[in-house]
């Protein structure tokens, strides 16, 4: 699967994607860092790629509707934000990768669970 990491993640966070097996750009890569949050998402979903993103913004889907796109995931850290914790967090979402596609949803990856939005007009 084809994802892009928004500009909150690094080259470390790009090699777990990779390791998985997925085709991973940054922001960074693709120079569109400091874009609008409307901008990112027509690219996201001009390249078929899903976002990964720690914006929470995303996770309004009447802004950032998922099914027009291939995904977005969006990892929900709290306030004690560590490098350890952000990679917990990675590791939950790339395993829900593993067992189900996130195409056309929604995903807020939480500590001990990730949460599934998906609309009606994805054909679910």
């Amino acid at each position: 699967m084809k994802f892009n990491l928004d500009e909150n993640f690094g080259r470390h966070t790009q090699h777990l994607f990779q390791i998985a097996g997925h085709d991973v750009q940054t922001t960074l890569d693709e120079k569109i860092q400091g874009c609008s949050d409307r901008q990112l998402y027509q690219i996201c979903s001009a390249e078929s790629r899903c976002l990964v993103t720690l914006d929470l913004d995303f996770s309004d889907v009447t802004r950032f509707p998922p099914e027009r796109g291939a995904g977005i995931a969006v990892i929900r850290v709290h306030r004690n934000q560590s490098l350890s914790i952000l990679e917990q967090l990675i590791g939950l979402l790339l395993q829900g990768l593993s067992r189900m596609s996130i195409e056309n949803k929604l995903w807020i990856v939480e500590a001990t669970r990730i949460r599934i939005h998906q609309s009606d007009e994805a054909g679910f």
